[in-house]
């Protein structure tokens, strides 16, 4: 599909190549960033390539100046905002809701801020800038605004009637920071999506797979590669429990799902509690400084592990640690970072594990990113 913007945007750096060029380029980097692995899998399965307008997550930023609202993405390698009216790789639903939050947002930086100087002195400013993400859950959409302002009566005041307007809009959050805590403005209902035929709740402005039909497929390779194997399962970097629901619907699993992600485990402990899943416990716990250690690891028949970009190290070297006679006999690793995999990839390869079978998922579609999916095993037994 073509694109308006796709010579200026940063967001489809390959979206000029006609589909089957695309595809072998992305799988020439993807097989060039796998040379790196001191031993290539046994089994390459088949890519998976995600369709274009499917992407049910973004990021947009918007600049307020000369009475003019740029609301968009970054050029590429830019601090400059693509000014756009609708974007290709979005869900429908996500585009037909751009022009109502561009109306919001003109709304709001017309509408002054207040803030307190020395003595008695209240001095009057406007927005200038900042940043929205969208994502769209299965019962509506869900929007964080993110400037460091706090909201006033009148900004609120603008949030209510546009929610009150928009029966799409189900809730609205705002945040100061990237890292900051969103306070949620209005709730019209708890945004959820299902997984493994669970209504899950997400919180605001949490990590989501891009895409539904990415996150089905991770899923469906994750479930594929465990195969017949069942018991104590380690779901580890776990967010919102994307794996673990499909787990535990093996009523012999006992799946632990660790996170560090404070909102993340929230909803996923409500929606454990609310659809009476007995066989996951949750644990608040961060990885990457504090892995699990041996003696936590050497009853697991499984162990999954879905890091962010920068990969886990520290979890992985922990894994490759374990004498053989207490380790798991599946690693799945999913990862969004196929550099970072490499590295991690080649620490378990290096103590003894088979790199049985890897999938690319393309779900990062026009982009250089992809992910993937790979099962190692501590002996060819595993294989079966």
């Amino acid at each position: 599909m073509s694109c308006p913007y796709q010579n200026i945007c940063g967001g489809c750096r390959y979206r000029d190549h006609t589909p089957s060029e695309y595809k072998q380029l992305k799988r020439d980097a993807f097989n060039r960033t796998l040379q790196g692995l001191v031993a290539q899998p046994l089994i390459r399965d088949d890519d998976i390539f995600i369709a274009d307008g499917t992407r049910r997550r973004a990021g947009l930023t918007f600049r307020h100046t000369k009475n003019n609202l740029i609301l968009g993405f970054n050029a590429h390698r830019s601090n400059e905002v693509i000014n756009i009216d609708s974007c290709a790789l979005l869900t429908p639903a996500l585009n037909s809701f751009l022009p109502t939050l561009r109306r919001l947002l003109t709304e709001l930086v017309a509408e002054p801020f207040t803030r307190k100087l020395k003595g008695r002195k209240v001095e009057k400013f406007f927005l200038q800038q900042g940043d929205v993400h969208l994502c769209e859950a299965d019962n509506g959409i869900d929007v964080v605004l993110e400037f460091p302002e706090d909201l006033e009566l009148n900004h609120r005041q603008l949030i209510f009637e546009l929610m009150a307007n928009t029966p799409a809009l189900i809730r609205l959050s705002h945040r100061r920071r990237a890292d900051s805590p969103a306070e949620t403005i209005v709730e019209k209902a708890a945004p959820l999506i299902r997984i493994a035929d669970i209504d899950v709740f997400i919180p605001a402005g949490t990590f989501l797979q891009a895409s539904k039909a990415s996150e089905t497929a991770l899923i469906n390779l994750v479930m594929r590669y465990l195969g017949g194997t069942s018991g104590r399962i380690a779901d580890l970097f776990c967010g919102i429990g994307t794996f673990s629901y499909p787990l535990s619907s093996v009523k012999s699993n006992k799946i632990l799902a660790v996170d560090s992600s404070a909102p993340a485990l929230e909803a996923f402990r409500r929606s454990v509690q609310k659809n009476m899943l007995s066989n996951i416990t949750i644990e608040n716990k961060n990885l990457f400084k504090y892995p699990l250690d041996a003696a936590t690891l050497k009853d697991f028949s499984a162990v999954i592990f879905d890091p962010p970009r920068a990969g886990a190290k520290a979890q992985v070297s922990a894994l490759a640690e374990l004498a053989p006679s207490s380790r798991p006999e599946k690693i799945i690793a999913v990862s969004c970072n196929p550099q970072s995999f490499v590295a991690d990839a080649n620490i378990l390869i290096n103590t003894g594990y088979i790199l049985a079978r890897l999938s690319m998922v393309d779900q990062f579609v026009y982009s250089p990113h992809s992910e993937l999916v790979a099962l190692f095993t501590s002996h060819t037994e595993g294989l079966k």
